[in-house]
């Protein structure tokens, strides 16, 4: 119990440090979620869109080994897919324990349903929709996950206001769509979130990332997507000469 209440305490804090002031609904259900799944925002298990809760695959993951699921197998549906085109479907079976007959669940993507970021990973896209989709039977979560998603950046911006703190309200963050954006990328490629923001600042040319603008934003999000996508490796080395102690070199 004191765990929960802990973990409850954790998750409002960062909720609002990452989407400010929220609606007393979506902190019932952020008050829901703990209570049932044990998720936790600071880990990136679920993750706030358009004022809705999604879970994420790294959610599920770590949800499933905590309940010790015993394994999954995952197949490519041949007859329903068209590599040429693109276009692929998965079907996952997780199974929970030694005695389970399995929870089914299948995934597609093509260039159609899935972000510009991820283009040409379509098969790996369907691959973790159908995980997601069989591990949310499993463990009986309603809440569709983050990347069963579409093109997320397209999505309109959250309706409630964010935390009035003494600013100005002009902060480019404070736009959703840009902080969903970057928060995607972030997690599609495994990346340290404060070295990101460090890197972020230096390349908006603000001492934090707070203070920069829209359109720098934009184009630094735009620019490590283009990294990432290109050589990780290097991007890697770059937001490691971001570390504390480390001296950057411009």
């Amino acid at each position: 119990m004191r765990r929960h209440s802990a973990l409850l305490r954790s998750n409002r804090q960062m909720a609002r440090a990452l989407w400010g002031e929220l609606p007393l609904e979506a902190l019932r259900s952020l008050q829901d979620l703990t209570s049932a799944h044990t998720l936790s925002v600071a880990a990136g298990d679920v993750s706030l869109l358009d004022g809705r809760w999604y879970v994420t695959h790294v959610g599920l993951l770590r949800l499933a080994r905590r309940c010790r699921c015993i394994g999954m197998v995952t197949t490519v549906e041949g007859r329903l897919c068209d590599p040429a085109l693109g276009r692929w479907v998965f079907k996952a079976i997780v199974y929970k324990n030694s005695r389970s007959r399995g929870f089914v669940g299948y995934g597609d993507a093509d260039p159609s349903n899935v972000s510009p970021l991820v283009r040409g990973a379509e098969m790996r896209v369907a691959e973790t929709r159908a995980v997601n989709r069989a591990l949310r039977k499993a463990y009986g979560i309603g809440l569709c996950s983050v990347e069963e998603l579409g093109y997320i950046a397209a999505r309109a911006p959250q309706s409630f206001e964010p935390r009035a703190n003494g600013s100005n309200g002009n902060s480019s963050l404070r736009e959703p769509r840009l902080r969903d954006r970057l928060c995607l990328l972030i997690r599609q490629h495994n990346l340290d979130p404060s070295l990101v923001k460090a890197y972020a600042a230096d390349f908006c040319g603000t001492p934090v990332l707070k203070g920069a603008s829209r359109e720098r934003v934009e184009a630094f999000i735009a620019h490590l997507a283009q990294a990432a996508k290109e050589d990780r490796n290097a991007l890697i080395c770059k937001l490691n000469s971001y570390a504390p102690g480390v001296e950057v070199k411009s």
